[in-house]
Formats: C-alpha cells, structure tokens, sequence
C-alpha cells in the first residue's frame, strides 16, 4: 500500500494512521493491473482448465494485502480466483498476510501471526487450507524452514539459488537439514524467460513460443520444474501485445503432448516426490536481484535503521491492544516500502526504479522514515488510539 508524502512537518500532527496510505493512486494502479492483468489471466486459465480437463494445474500465493485491494476495489477479482479454487485443479500457497519481512526479525511471533492470519483468510474465503508456503519474496533460511515445519506445514517454495545448490540441480525435491519439509525451489532461468525475457527482442530465445518453451522443459533432467513468477507478468509487465496471452493459451497443450511431462500443484508435488538430497542454508536467500539474497530490503544504512524503527515498534504497539494501530503497523511492514529505499545499480537498479513511486531511494527514505516517527511519537497519542 504505497504511502502518501509525509513531510517532517507533519510528524506529530497525524491524527489517524490509515492517512499514510495513498488511496488514490492505490485504486489506480490497481484498477489498471486488475483489467490488465487479474481478470483477463484468470479468464484464460479457468478456460484452460476446462479445455484440458483439469489436467492443467496451478498454484496462487495470494497475500492478505492483495486480498483487501480485491474487496475494497474489484470483488469480482475475488470471484474469479474462487472459480478457480473450485476447479480442483488450484492449489493455494501460505504465506504472511501483509508480505512482510517479519521472518526476519529477532522474534518470530509477529511472522507466526501474520501466517495464521493468512491461514484464516484462505479458510474464509476459500474454503481452503494450504499445506505448502512461501516466504515473501521466497526468502529462505534454515531458521525459517524449522518454523514453517514446527507450524505443520508440508512444503515450502525457495529460490533454487547455485548459492546453496553448488552443482545439483533445482528440478529436484529437497529437504532442510533441520527439518521435516520438502523444499520446491524455483527454476529462476526457465521462470525469468516468461517473466523478464519474454518480449526482449537482443534476448537469443526471442521470439519465446509455446513450442519452443516446452521444447526446453521436455530436454531438462529431473523430476520437477518449478515455474514461479509475479502474475503481473501475463497483461502487465508483458503486455497484451507482445503476445503473451497467446503463449498462455497454446502452452498447456505443447507441454501435455510429450508423454513424460504433466502439470502438478504444490500439494501434489509434496505429495509426489521424495526429497533427493539436504539443503544447508545458514543465511537469507530470496529470489530477488543478481544476489538472491536479502540485500534487496536489507542493503543499506536507509533500509537498516527503518527496519529497526519498525520492528521496534512492534512490542509498544501491541500493548495498546488497538487494532487500528496493529493494522497500520503491520501494512507499514510490506516488504515494498523497503524495496524503493534499495540503491542498487545496473540491472537491479533499474527493476526497483520500475516499480518505485519514488524519484530515488533517498526520496523514499526520507518519507518512509518521517511516517514511521510520527507513527512512533503518536502510540502514546490519545488522539490517534480514537481515531
């Protein structure tokens, strides 16, 4: 939920915490993304589905933030993802309601309760309880697989990093080292060729065809690919015009035409394959940037002393016991906020200035930091607690 601006003037002055959030250009680029994307997408693979007869499968990670936009914009995005649920051939992903950071705090109870809030929210809606989760950004460690396993989950979703790979390849099952879990990791070349290459005319792939792609999964060796990128990729990173849609539509039948290759969720895919070998992964990997690790929120000074401000607060807050101020805390926290104050070069650099609302990194710190001191100095405020 991006923020409005918030000058230093203003700290002290802020009457209720919901005048962070920028309404407005929320409701307008969601309204843009959904059209663009979530309708059309989701009308193409219920369609796909049925074509097929259910033998084409997918998996959603919804956060609970998304879900909110859907409810307070668009419901009938809402309504669509049910339809797909109820195919059967849907499974959903867990994940922190507010796609936050907080597995990576000192303490993990704050990211325990924002997973079962999720939980709730899918059995609420959905009538659906997922088994298998994935991280914010997919961001993985042995410390975070050991909570996921301990909370009952059955899987989880990482990158498949060369980092804590080496030489073995990600089309495999694997478990932690500390663990009882499978770990599905993330096959970041064939997922990257959708989402990042697709319409890239110098990239040596170009033109992508649905052929050409099942082609290469048929030639890869193990027993599972896991392809896994941000939705906004059919309709709105790739749009309408570059023929992604037509890509959509022809792949499930260019797969399936090879007899060894079929489509799984996540749930099936636990359910399926043994893990082949252990996974020792002491520090934060993630599928963001070159680095696939967490310096994508956590690479800076900026990012470091606002994750502390934030995570800080926590403990004073929740003493309040005002779900108001929880709620805003908590929608501080999406990893997003923490994105834009990311002072990358090159390639990566130029991905967050894509997304960034922001002129540069040191304009999104500066407010961000402003919000999170007036929300600090306003806790003990009686004015705000009313509001």
């Amino acid at each position: 939920m991006r923020l409005n601006r918030f000058s230093v003037f203003n700290i002290g002055k802020t009457k209720s915490p919901y005048h962070y959030f920028d309404n407005t250009l929320n409701h307008k680029i969601f309204d843009k993304v959904a059209r663009k994307c979530y309708l059309p997408a989701n009308n193409v693979l219920l369609d796909l589905i049925d074509q097929y007869d259910g033998k084409f499968k997918i998996s959603f990670s919804l956060t609970g933030t998304f879900v909110e936009y859907c409810q307070k914009f668009m419901p009938e995005v809402i309504d669509s993802f049910q339809h797909l649920v109820d195919t059967g051939s849907v499974s959903l992903i867990e994940e922190t309601y507010f796609h936050s950071l907080s597995s990576l705090y000192d303490d993990l109870d704050e990211f325990k309760d924002q997973v079962m809030m999720h939980k709730h929210l899918m059995k609420d809606l959905f009538n659906y309880s997922p088994k298998v989760f994935r991280n914010t950004e997919a961001i993985y460690d042995n410390r975070i697989a050991k909570t996921v396993s301990d909370m009952g989950y059955q899987g989880i979703i990482t990158e498949g990093a060369k980092k804590i790979l080496d030489w073995r390849s990600p089309n495999y099952v694997y478990k932690p080292i500390n663990a009882d879990l499978r770990v599905l990791l993330r096959h970041y070349s064939l997922s990257d060729d959708i989402g990042f290459r697709f319409s890239a005319q110098g990239w040596p792939g170009f033109p992508l065809t649905a052929e050409k792609y099942a082609q290469w999964i048929a030639q890869d060796q193990g027993d599972i690919i896991n392809l896994f990128m941000d939705y906004e990729t059919f309709g709105e990173h790739q749009w309408v015009e570059t023929g992604i849609f037509d890509f959509l539509r022809h792949l499930p039948e260019k797969i399936l035409s090879y007899d060894h290759l079929d489509f799984v969720t996540v749930n099936q895919a636990v359910d399926r394959f043994k893990p082949k070998d252990t996974i020792d992964v002491p520090w934060a990997i993630s599928w963001a940037d070159e680095d696939r690790d967490v310096s994508t929120w956590l690479g800076n000074e900026m990012q470091h002393a606002c994750f502390r401000e934030l995570q800080e607060l926590g403990p004073a807050l929740k003493k309040k016991n005002d779900p108001k101020l929880v709620d805003a805390w908590r929608k501080l926290q999406t990893s997003d906020h923490l994105y834009y104050i990311s002072t990358k070069g090159f390639e990566d650099g130029n991905v967050h200035q894509y997304f960034s609302h922001y002129d540069n990194p040191y304009d999104g710190f500066i407010n961000y930091m402003n919000i999170l001191q007036d929300f600090k100095q306003s806790v003990s405020d009686e004015n705000m607690l009313k509001n």
